[in-house]
């Protein structure tokens, strides 16, 4: 017979991340359209782990992810009313907190470019 698994520490933090791909055009500080092909990257955060030692569901912050960029394919980003990346990824920030369930929370959204410059924005 197996021995029980222990209980997952309760007072270390976890994280959980997904990515998914994004393509934008905006214009930048000098006025040039700029292209710009992302990995979106959203880690999630908790002091210890749920009943079936997760931070969150996976699927579910993958939903909501692909849901809030979904409309973001194929527009300029100054048609949503957005200025560059920092401001994409305060939104998605933003919407996302509001997705993840508690005592989960959100930690950062983080846009990497195909050079591997990144940009991190944490709520």
């Amino acid at each position: 017979m197996d021995a029980p698994r222990p209980a997952p520490p309760q007072d270390l933090h976890f994280e959980a991340a997904v990515e998914r791909p994004l393509s934008v055009v905006y214009r930048g500080e000098e006025g040039a359209w700029e292209g710009h092909d992302y990995r979106v990257e959203v880690i999630a955060t908790r002091l210890g782990l749920d009943g079936f030692d997760v931070v969150v569901d996976f699927r579910d912050l993958e939903a909501a992810l692909d849901a809030l960029l979904e409309p973001l394919r194929g527009r300029l980003l100054g048609e949503m009313g957005l200025r560059g990346p920092m401001d994409l990824a305060r939104l998605l920030a933003t919407e996302l907190a509001l997705k993840v369930p508690p005592p989960a929370r959100l930690a950062e959204v983080a846009l990497t470019d195909g050079q591997g410059r990144r940009l991190a924005y944490r709520p």
